[in-house]
This record gives C-alpha cells, sequence and structure tokens, in this order.
C-alpha cells in the first residue's frame, strides 16, 4: 500500500513541464545514495521501517503492522513519529515580529509568549508559499517549523526578504535547527507516557503552547500540537538525544505507542481535513480558497501589510472562486487530481488528496470546487479511472479532534 505520500510525488511529476521532471524526480526519488538520512535511520530499520525516498530524505512509510492498523492504533492509544526531515528554524531580535509579520498571515504581535499558530506564507499573488506552525517564545523569538519539501525555497524567500528589512536598519536574525531532531508524538497516551519523562506538569499545556524544558534528561521544545487531529506532542531534541528519546517513549508505553510511519501520517492528517502542501495548497491557492481565513489575524485583516493581501482582502470582501471541502464517495478511493462532476457532468473541480479511512471504513477526499457549491449535502460525481462515482460533499474534519484544551 503505497498510499498518498507516494501518490503525491507521481502527481507532482505529472504535473509540471518536461524541462521540469528530472529536477523533481532528482529531488523526490534521488539514488538511496543521494538520500539525507535522520539520526533514527539505523532505529527505524532495525524495527522493520519500510524506507522510501520523500523529499530528499530516506524516510519510514511503514513499519512491520500495515498503515490501517497503525492509523487505527495511533486513534486508539498511540503513534512515534521521527519528522526530522522538516525543517526548524528561530528568528532573533527586537523586529523579528514585524519582519515575520510582512511574509505570514497570522496575528504574530497578537500572540502572547509561548503560544504559536498555524500560519501561511503568501507571494504576491496572495498564494501560498508553504504553511507553518510559528510560535512566539519571547517578543524577540519566534520559533517556527516549514515544511520538508518546501525547504530550499522557504529559506529563500525569508533569507531575501531578511537582507532587504536589514538594509533598512531592522533587528533580526535567524538560526536553522540542523543540530535538533524532531519527533511527534500522537494520541491518548501522548501526554501520559510524556509526563513519565519529565518533571513539568504537562496537564497545564494546552493545544498550541510551547515551552523549553527537559525531557529524558535533554533540553527540548515542546509543542502541543500535531498533525493528526489527536492530542499530542513535537518534541525538538538535540540530535546526539533523539535515540535515548525515542526509546524511553516506546519503553514508558509498554508498547501501546508504536513508531509509525508516513503512511499512516498521511491517512490521519486526511482524517482530521488537515492540507498537505503540494498537493491540498499550492503556489497558486489562497488561504481563503482553502479554507484557511480564521488564520487571518483580525488586525491582519484590517492592516494587510503582507504579501498578497490586496488579492486576499478582496476574496474576504468578495469571496473566492473556488473552495476546499471535503468529500466522502462511494468506489474505488478518489485519487488526486481525479474529476468532480456535478450531476449533469459539468466539471465543477478536483480532488487534491483522497484515498479509504481506516477509522470510519469508508473513502474520504478533499478538493477544490466552484464556490456555491460547496456546502455540506451538495450532491456530486466524482470520476475514478474514467468511471464517475457518487459523492457528496462532507464538513471537515472526517474524525472529530481532540486537542487538549481548557475546559
Amino acid at each position: 500500500m503505497r498510499g498518498s505520500l507516494w501518490q503525491l510525488g507521481q502527481s507532482i511529476i505529472h504535473r509540471l513541464s518536461e524541462a521540469d521532471k528530472k529536477a523533481v524526480a532528482r529531488r523526490y526519488f534521488a539514488s538511496e545514495a543521494d538520500l539525507k538520512k535522520t539520526v533514527l535511520y539505523d532505529f527505524h530499520v532495525a524495527h522493520g521501517g519500510k524506507m522510501v525516498p520523500f523529499a530528499g530524505w530516506s524516510m519510514p512509510i511503514q513499519y512491520k503492522d500495515s498503515i490501517m492498523d497503525s492509523t487505527v492504533n495511533c486513534r486508539e492509544n498511540g503513534g512515534l513519529f521521527d519528522v526530522s526531515h522538516m525543517c526548524g528554524l528561530s528568528l532573533k531580535g527586537k523586529d523579528s515580529v514585524s519582519f515575520l509579520e510582512k511574509l505570514v498571515i497570522a496575528d504574530v504581535a497578537g500572540l502572547a509568549p509561548g503560544t504559536g499558530t498555524l500560519t501561511v506564507f503568501t507571494n504576491e499573488k496572495g498564494g501560498a508559499i508553504d504553511d507553518s506552525v510559528i510560535t512566539k517564545v519571547k517578543d524577540d523569538h519566534i520559533y517556527l517549523v516549514v515544511n520538508a519539501g518546501c525547504r530550499d525555497k522557504d529559506l529563500a524567500h525569508i533569507e531575501e526578504h531578511m537582507k532587504a528589512f536589514k538594509a533598512k536598519g531592522g533587528d533580526v536574525s535567524w538560526h536553522i535547527h540542523d543540530e535538533r531532531s524532531l519527533l511527534a508524538l500522537q494520541g491518548p497516551l501522548a501526554a501520559p507516557v510524556l509526563q513519565h519523562l519529565t518533571k513539568d506538569d504537562l496537564s497545564k499545556l494546552y493545544f498550541g503552547e510551547f515551552r523549553i524544558l527537559d525531557i529524558n534528561g535533554a533540553t527540548c521544545f515542546l509543542t502541543r500540537t500535531g498533525y493528526t487531529g489527536e492530542d499530542g506532542f513535537e518534541i525538538s531534541v538535540p540530535s546526539e538525544n533523539a535515540l535515548d528519546l525515542a526509546k524511553a517513549i516506546l519503553e514508558k508505553s509498554e508498547g501501546k505507542v508504536r513508531l509509525t510511519g508516513l503512511g499512516a501520517r498521511d491517512s490521519l492528517r486526511l482524517e482530521a481535513g488537515l492540507c498537505l502542501y503540494g498537493n491540498d495548497m499550492e503556489q497558486h491557492i489562497s488561504p481563503v480558497e482553502a479554507g484557511l481565513t480564521w488564520a487571518i489575524g483580525k488586525r491582519r485583516r484590517a492592516e494587510g501589510g503582507f504579501l498578497g493581501a490586496e488579492v486576499i482582502l478582496k476574496q474576504l470582501a468578495e469571496g473566492p472562486s473556488i473552495r476546499r471541502v471535503g468529500f466522502t464517495s462511494t468506489g474505488p478511493p478518489p485519487r488526486s487530481h481525479s474529476e468532480i462532476q456535478d450531476e449533469k457532468g459539468n466539471n465543477i473541480g478536483e480532488i487534491t488528496s483522497g484515498g479509504f479511512s481506516p477509522c470510519l471504513k469508508k473513502n474520504i477526499a478533499m478538493g477544490y470546487v466552484k464556490s456555491g457549491l460547496h456546502k455540506a449535502g451538495t450532491k456530486a460525481k466524482i470520476l475514478v479511472r474514467g468511471k464517475a462515482y457518487d459523492g457528496v460533499v462532507t464538513k471537515m474534519p472526517f474524525v472529530p479532534t481532540k486537542y487538549y484544551k481548557p475546559s
């Protein structure tokens, strides 16, 4: 079962011009010798990890259990993901907030220290360069994580604007945390298992909050967040301590938390209705079209001041022409680029992610349709291998989220 991550690589290559195909093939499907490896690579292999190329890294797509079993176990017990291929970085300086607000849609200034939010880096046309979770550690320190496949373009984009900002006297610098690894611990056992490894009271750390604390003897950046819809944490740990931490988490869970690969990570995020950059968001899709209007801070809507603000604020006022929606469907699971039609056979959009939900035991998908046809309950036809199957627009998330928030 190769899953949507394999489909992602194939679809990206399919969409590009012939001149670009070789370059992207090298990026997503490099030879084994060219691939970067996380510090847990040997640990994955020893535990039966099936390693595949992804965004220039050799990553486990699954282990000895199936992707379906691994997905269900994460929701019932817990999953431990190595996401060290993603890029963590810090912005520091008294002007780091005002600098970042030129590049993202979030109200960074309005964040309380120790809290974070999902945001989007935009381009001049209002399209999404990448999505990112950003945290205001302090007023002069921002920590953020960007996607592995977007690392090079994101860093080049940030650096270009930082040089111009500093040339005008702005006080901002950055550090890319290549000395750290990133683990994601997700599921109902995440908090009780991790509590065994730290003296800090995790019951006082809520969804979206950030702390620097000692975990298993190492100084870690801990964010209560994740990419599954479950309660959980992303843990930035010094790379020399990553293996010991992974072993300790698995040991303290008494076998209930399992190593979990990119295949189940994709199933989990789809069930949670979360975007995968490169599939559900791209440089021609705006945050409004992607259903991320909530991520545009109220002050930012009034003031603008970020790249593409004119386009995005116009869409907020007038409504976008297309919208991201969820679907359930009959027949084979829809995949990226499956055509969406109305009941009369007219093209109304395209699927961007889809598959069989291991937890719901039915097909789920998300895609873009013309505005006016985006309301829950709207019937549609979805083409899979040239044949039309019944589909219906469905509210997301497909599986209820279980983020840990104050009651």
